[in-house]
């Protein structure tokens, strides 16, 4: 029974190993590499069969390089991985290229082989600027309460009631006094005429005593 198992493994294997070649036999025998060009400095490159122009939809094996125009720089080798962001036959790179212009060239060495280049120039992309934020300025308080530079005028309609009622006193108190010299004078008058009165009772009573005597 175990031989029967490992029997018809290999018979798949082998038939798989025949089966590869027939369907790379059916599309072509080499692949086309077109560079395409950079995006966000990702070498981006379409792998299609050279025959009849198929996607390849099995794995690639690939390796890009790049050299710089002036030959005093040199990046790779990297490899090549699937573009989710493009056609099916869309590749690209995960490293990019600094800024500059770059000889890029792309060598496919499975499923099939092929080979593609192209000149490409990765422009320096500004950042972007920062807006500055502005600060507002916190208020400070004052220490000391501002003083006046002058004593507030005094209006003329609070000094008039002053005057007029300081004038209103002063009148009764005059007649207070005049009431007061009326008063002592009448009564000294009064005491006056009592005591001239009194003193001609007492010499109208002496004399009436005198003649009763004689």
């Amino acid at each position: 029974m175990r031989i029967r198992i490992v029997f018809s493994a290999a018979l798949a294997a082998l038939g798989l190993m025949f089966l590869l070649p027939v369907a790379a036999h059916a599309h072509g025998d080499t692949v086309k590499v077109v560079v395409t060009g950079q995006r966000e400095g990702h070498v981006t490159a379409d792998v299609t069969w050279e025959n009849d122009g198929d996607a390849i939809d099995e794995a690639v094996a690939a390796t890009v390089n790049a050299v710089s125009v002036d030959g005093s720089r040199t990046v790779g080798p990297w490899r090549l991985v699937r573009d989710t962001a493009a056609a099916p036959a869309g590749w690209t790179t995960a490293e990019a290229l600094p800024p500059g212009s770059w000889k890029v060239g792309v060598d496919v060495g499975f499923p099939a082989l092929g080979h593609g280049e192209l000149e490409v120039a990765v422009p320096v992309v500004d950042p972007a600027p920062v807006t500055p934020t502005p600060v507002t300025p916190t208020p400070v308080a004052s220490a000391a309460a501002p003083v006046p530079s002058a004593a507030a005028p005094v209006s003329s309609s609070t000094s008039a009631p002053a005057a007029s009622s300081a004038q209103g006193t002063t009148e009764p108190a005059a007649d207070t006094e005049g009431y007061a010299v009326w008063w002592t004078t009448a009564g000294v008058a009064v005491t006056a005429v009592a005591g001239a009165a009194v003193g001609l009772l007492l010499r109208h009573r002496r004399r009436v005593r005198l003649d009763r005597l004689n």
